[in-house]
């Protein structure tokens, strides 16, 4: 599917300093139309939390829907999210969504109530392993994976009709893509070393599928990698290899960390700059970087402005590198086996490609 695509390697990298992005985001709310709509996925703590609340400061009169499994929680991020923008309006949804079929009461929800969505983000997962979900998908990769995908399939038409932004986001693993075991697609038995990559790749190459299948060019499509950032994912984990693992990791944590607000401000870049156009449209829908104009990144493809992007925290486009490694794995045929395989077990546990 995407053989040939990735011929262009040796594009100039333009590096964007933090002082450039939060002088692009202080231009969000004079830049962008206000009541911009937003769905953010797993919003409840961490990088979800705080992107949610630099969107929520920075824009006018936003809508919001964001999603959690705690309603308490929802509750209490609702109090604080009128506190910081009162002109809004905020909408909590409590599901849990790892199963898809929630998923989609989710979707069905936004979709009777909005007709565009501007923005979807997606921060949902978890590190748990060897736990299977009612619908029979290892719980991490339902989280990571499936439930993330079915968002975006399920949301792509509101998306496609906005008249700004049309814009997706799902952090994880950008940057860090590797081989695919086809073997083992939901990373059943596979060690840490192996999952990272494995579900990197995944994640590419279905906003690549999608982008592409569902000829939405229209829509921009960024897989993030935050870089070291401590969130609620490892408090999650119990047991004495987690315990000794955080302890050997802390010294580097305390080292590389990124602070949680530092993020949240990247993170609203990605998701507003002009530098991540939708693929085959170059329009620059977003905030323009006044002292550079606008260098469109280099997207997955492999070209300027290709409209799906994996990258890191700085935001310095595709990797020759990862290139490199998505146009093995369409050669190979690994690409379009992931594209049947997502299909399938949509209709499986669905009984649909997409949501009804």
């Amino acid at each position: 599917m995407y053989s040939n695509l990735y011929c262009n390697t040796h594009l100039p990298i333009y590096l964007v300093s933090l002082k450039q992005i939060r002088a692009s985001n202080a231009r969000i709310a004079t830049t962008l139309p206000p009541a911009l709509v937003a769905v953010f996925v797993g919003a409840t703590s961490g990088i979800g939390n705080t992107t949610l609340k630099q969107f929520a400061r920075r824009t006018q009169q936003p809508r919001i829907y964001f999603v959690g499994r705690r309603q308490a929680e929802g509750e209490r991020i609702q109090a604080e999210l009128k506190k910081l923008n009162s002109r809004r309006e905020y909408h909590f949804i409590q599901q849990n969504v790892s199963l898809l079929k929630n998923v989609d009461e989710v979707c069905r929800y936004i979709q009777s109530r909005e007709s565009t969505i501007d923005l979807l983000y997606l921060t949902c997962g978890s590190l748990i392993a060897k736990k299977q979900t009612a619908e029979g998908l290892h719980y991490p990769m339902a989280l990571m994976y499936y439930a993330r995908t079915r968002f975006i399939v399920n949301l792509l038409p509101q998306l496609k009709k906005a008249q700004s932004l049309r814009r997706v986001v799902t952090v994880g693993a950008g940057g860090k893509e590797g081989p695919v075991i086809s073997s083992d697609w939901q990373a059943n038995n596979m060690s840490i070393l192996s999952f990272r990559p494995h579900a990197a790749s995944m994640t590419t190459l279905s906003l690549l599928a999608v982008a592409k299948k569902e000829e939405f060019p229209e829509v921009s499509f960024l897989h993030v990698y935050p870089g070291f950032v401590k969130t609620s994912m490892s408090r999650e984990l119990t047991g004495i290899v987690p315990a000794v693992t955080k302890a050997l990791f802390a010294p580097v944590m305390a080292l590389l960390q990124i602070p949680i607000e530092e993020t949240g401000e990247r993170q609203l870049h990605f998701a507003t700059s002009a530098r991540f156009p939708p693929g085959l449209s170059q329009d620059a829908d977003g905030i323009l970087l006044l002292d550079q104009g606008v260098h469109t990144v280099t997207g997955a493809d492999g070209t300027p402005g290709g409209g799906v992007y994996s990258i890191d925290y700085e935001g310095q486009g595709t990797s020759a590198h990862v290139q490199d490694v998505l146009d093995a794995l369409a050669k190979d045929g690994t690409a379009d086996k992931l594209s049947e395989h997502t299909e399938a077990e949509f209709r499986r546990i669905t009984g649909s490609a997409v949501v009804k």
